[in-house]
């Protein structure tokens, strides 16, 4: 089976899951799948796919897993023993193949929360499995050996750092631990960790990640007002974590409504904001810019770039604000579905919260998704967009 362990996923769902359990467990929410690759058929591969879903969700944690995730400060004791009794339910996910492959998921917050990442890397590997059963390793590890040879030349003082987010879209669970072990190996003073946390407690290396843009989503439902829906989601992180992961997700709405929102006391309370969509230099620039207007020295806090990077992106990146704000770099498909062919751009996203349409409304607008285009509307329109 592909996924054998409930570690194998991002961090950000643990740390999203153990706010939704304090502060909304009731909340009812529907997660739909997209494949923006195209020309990629899905449907002859439905039943291999439920298959491994069928078994991943057979999957409990173990002690083991337990104490792990125990071992870190920001989780809670009350969260840990409730993973201990956790269970998936297949029930909540149903996919159809009429004209096309559909997924959907919908059920309780706090149930469905960790079926995302660990389905997504399911369709990569069943799909790869068949189309690229031949795969030549070789070419992968001299373009990862490439990779690691622009990284030593373009940063020789070891301030250029990247993280592993590659788990949703990786060839294979077998090279993605191959490609983290020989980053490990060969640039520990540059690579600071991976998202994915099976593949940390294995290697012994840090889990990276704070939030994603479903939290946001969420929020816009379950807030008091959809105008303060970001406010309201950064002041329920802030309340549960109490200064410990402190990355601010920056465009769940767009880059302008999030600055309006990130005010003062957000600058000073968050050690920095990640950027996944958009220009990343009018990104950079704007939140700089946005730091010093605040009076806020930009060097004491950190930007992460996560948006579909290539290496030679990343270190161009680097070189235009290294001097002028902490830099970090999340790199995903680059890093572990780079094998001389295109990777599947496939993607769920959560679409309802207790009923009411939610919608990540990108600085790229091909990331826009949202079922219901009035909602749509409407939110360009509250926030002034």
């Amino acid at each position: 089976m592909i996924i054998t362990s409930l570690l194998d996923t991002d961090l950000y769902k643990f740390t999203m899951m153990q706010v939704v359990l304090h502060h909304f467990p009731a909340a009812m929410v529907e997660y739909r799948f997209k494949c923006r690759s195209v020309d990629v058929d899905l449907r002859q591969f439905a039943d291999e796919i439920q298959t491994e879903i069928n078994a991943f969700c057979a999957l409990q944690f173990t002690q083991d897993e337990l104490n792990y995730l125990g071992g870190f400060s920001f989780f809670s004791s009350d969260f840990i023993e409730f993973l201990r009794i956790f269970k998936l339910n297949k029930n909540f996910i149903c996919i159809t193949c009429d004209d096309e492959f559909n997924l959907k998921i919908k059920g309780p917050w706090l149930h469905t929360i960790l079926f995302e990442i660990p389905i997504l890397a399911i369709i990569s590997e069943v799909y790869f499995r068949h189309v690229k059963a031949d795969v030549d390793y070789t070419q992968g590890r001299s373009r990862l050996q490439e990779k690691i040879s622009r990284i030593k030349t373009a940063s020789p003082c070891h301030r250029f750092v990247l993280s592993d987010f590659g788990t949703r879209r990786r060839f294979s669970k077998v090279w993605h631990r191959e490609v983290v072990e020989t980053l490990v190996q060969e640039i520990p003073e540059h690579f600071v960790g991976s998202s994915n946390v099976l593949l940390a407690k294995a290697l012994n290396i840090k889990p990276i990640g704070t939030m994603a843009h479903e939290y946001l989503q969420g929020c816009q439902a379950l807030g008091p007002r959809l105008i303060y829906s970001q406010k309201f989601a950064l002041e329920k992180w802030a309340e549960e974590y109490r200064g410990e992961l402190g990355i601010a997700l920056s465009d769940t709405i767009g880059m302008e409504p999030f600055f309006r929102d990130f005010d003062l006391y957000f600058c000073k309370l968050f050690d920095g904001v990640r950027q996944d969509s958009g220009d990343p230099y009018q990104w950079g620039e704007r939140l700089i810019a946005h730091y010093e207007a605040k009076n806020i020295d930009p060097t004491t806090k950190t930007i992460v770039f996560s948006d579909c990077l290539t290496f030679d992106k990343a270190i161009k990146i680097y070189q235009t604000f290294k001097d002028r704000i902490n830099v970090g770099f999340g790199i995903g498909t680059h890093l572990t579905n780079d094998l001389g062919f295109d990777a599947i751009q496939c993607v769920i996203k959560m679409v309802y919260c207790n009923e009411q349409p939610v919608a990540k409304l990108s600085d790229t607008p091909e990331k826009t998704m949202c079922p219901d285009a009035s909602y749509l509307q409407y939110l360009k329109q509250v926030f002034q967009i």
